[in-house]
């Protein structure tokens, strides 16, 4: 299934051997999910010899195994220039690697938990006692304890179930679970699934993902590293208006990417934001965090500072700044 997902996904992207002297760049990110979308579309846009996809996460920033092509790199995978994922994973990376840098944020992920009107919840507070279907370690899992902090659910006051995204809705539908915890377009697959009997439980002052692209402060030392990486962002902030103005010429390309069907992924679409910034709230959120992922990880917590350096703004500016054509 991966193999035919990568080869309809390159046949879009229209993948092949770039003629280019350089190579280009080399960009991960999960295949399977809604927030890459803009993302697969600057790639598209940009051409094979600019650009490459392939599935993988922050930490193929910092080592050249787990890069499984989808629709990949026509070149020996090395290490990505770019990596999109969730602040999350690049909170979790950079305390091995402090190299890490966030340059954009992408997407918006607006979480919600669906859950079951006959396992007698209707609202956040309901969950107490109830089984909850969650991704471990991940976005997910830190909306969902945010959720339930402001509803004044303890977290020993619910049970936890690990599930992979794809096996929230079988799980939610037999009754396995109560509730599942997931980004799209699982939560809107397990909302259909559930029909009348389904409550969507939302709260974006909780938590909203930011779905990164991430860099090394090595590759942006570099030069001419640095200035295709800046006019890869252009082209991404282009890419983020076409997701929020014109999504549909996005979602063929999120479909062939993860395999969800297109009127699955266009009904997913309302719940993300494509800013192509640097919200100004995002250290805000780092902070928060970052909070507990180190109580979870049994280390003291980074400073403000700290994660303040993780922030690079300077690619933005460039990338906003007028072109001269002189690049």
């Amino acid at each position: 299934m991966r193999l035919i997902q990568g080869l309809m996904l390159a046949a879009i992207l229209g993948f092949s051997n770039p003629t280019q002297a350089e190579e280009p760049l080399k960009i991960v990110g999960r295949h399977d999910v809604m927030e890459v979308g803009p993302v697969l579309f600057a790639i598209q846009q940009a051409g094979p010899g600019i650009a490459q996809f392939a599935t993988g996460g922050v930490d193929n920033l910092f080592k050249a195994d787990g890069a499984a092509p989808a629709g990949g790199f026509d070149h020996a995978p090395g290490r990505a220039d770019l990596a999109a994922q969730a602040e999350t994973q690049a909170l979790r990376a950079s305390v091995a690697n402090p190299d890490l840098r966030i340059i954009l944020t992408v997407t918006e992920g607006l979480y919600r938990v669906v859950a079951r009107r006959s396992a007698g919840i209707t609202r956040a507070e309901d969950l107490r006692g109830k089984r909850i279907g969650v991704f471990e370690r991940t976005s997910a899992a830190y909306f969902l304890d945010r959720l339930l902090a402001k509803a004044g659910v303890a977290a020993h006051e619910v049970v936890l179930v690990p599930l992979r995204p794809r096996e929230m809705e079988p799980a939610l539908t037999a009754r396995q679970v109560d509730a599942v915890a997931i980004w799209e377009p699982e939560s809107e697959r397990s909302l259909m699934a559930l029909g009348d009997d389904a409550v969507s439980l939302s709260d974006p002052t909780v938590y909203r993902e930011l779905y990164n692209l991430n860099s090394t402060a090595q590759a942006l030392a570099d030069p001419a590293r640095r200035a295709r990486i800046v006019d890869f962002v252009r082209r991404l902030i282009t890419a983020a208006r076409v997701a929020t103005e014109e999504p549909a010429k996005i979602w063929p390309l999120v479909a062939a990417s993860s395999g969800y069907p297109a009127d699955l992924v266009a009904a997913s679409w309302h719940h993300h934001r494509f800013p192509a910034t640097l919200p100004e709230d995002l250290l805000d959120v780092m902070v928060e965090e970052e909070q507990w992922l180190a109580t979870q990880a049994g280390r003291p917590a980074r400073t403000r500072a700290q994660l303040d350096g993780l922030i690079d703004r300077s690619v933005l500016r460039e990338a906003m700044a007028p072109d001269t054509g002189s690049r």
